[in-house]
């Protein structure tokens, strides 16, 4: 049965963006409490989400802030852990195919994060037809719930949460649970082999080392697993 696209409007991408944005706001909103806490003023905050956006990374920042690492040591390590988003947009055009529209590509391309990715390759899958206007719209839902949930928490203050430490834990592990939901969603059994390699190699480093050091290498053998099977197959 051959599916029929569906619209690809703004409007549909807003609401594509909708379970995104329920993730994200209580997340962006710890992270707001807890620069708050780390001494950041609540502007210093909310300009950390509006540039940077990238929500693991945020909270390394903000534990790089707090444990004094230089300014090159914190730099490289955010760009390292971020890197993987300069596939995303060639990864996803190339799943749509040579007629996929590029006009507008640098700037919506920009606000694929991890959840914004799956969640496109996700309604792709479903037979959502592909629109620059669908980008922007699964782009503008997510930042707007990113920076508005960042300015309320750090707006409320560090001591927002303190009452309630079973919800503050709950949120931190909101963002790999949504990340989780979404790779579900697009999982092949072709993919499994580079998922256990990097999860593998992830687990192994954080134990042995430390949790950015396991993060950074489990990128790095995911890559490396995933275009060794890319070469393989071809």
């Amino acid at each position: 049965m051959t599916l029929t696209p569906q619209k690809s409007t703004f409007l549909n991408g807003l609401a594509g963006a909708l379970p995104i944005a329920l993730g994200y706001f209580p997340i962006a909103f710890s992270f707001g409490v807890a620069a708050v806490r780390s001494g950041l003023s609540p502007s210093e905050a909310t300009g950390l989400s509006v540039i940077i956006y990238a929500g693991a990374s945020q909270f390394l920042a903000l534990a790089l802030i707090a444990g004094g690492a230089p300014v090159l040591v914190a730099a490289f390590t955010l760009i390292a852990m971020n890197v993987r988003h300069v596939l995303y947009g060639p990864a996803l055009l190339k799943r749509v195919g040579p007629d996929a529209a590029k006009r507008w590509a640098a700037i919506w391309a920009w606000g694929l994060t991890d959840e914004v990715f799956g969640a496109a390759l996700g309604a792709l899958a479903r037979g959502q037809r592909f629109s620059e206007s669908y980008m922007f719209g699964i782009g503008v839902g997510a930042y707007a719930a990113w920076i508005s949930g960042t300015m309320l928490g750090a707006l409320a203050g560090g001591a927002a949460l303190q009452g309630w430490p079973v919800l503050e834990a709950a949120l931190g592990f909101m963002l790999p649970a949504l990340f989780l939901a979404l790779l579900l969603s697009i999982l092949s059994r072709a993919q499994l082999p580079v998922i256990a390699v990097a999860a593998g190699v992830t687990i192994v480093v954080t134990l042995a080392v430390s949790g950015t050091s396991g993060i950074l290498a489990g990128m790095l053998a995911g890559a490396i697993a995933g275009l060794t099977r890319r070469v393989t197959d071809a």
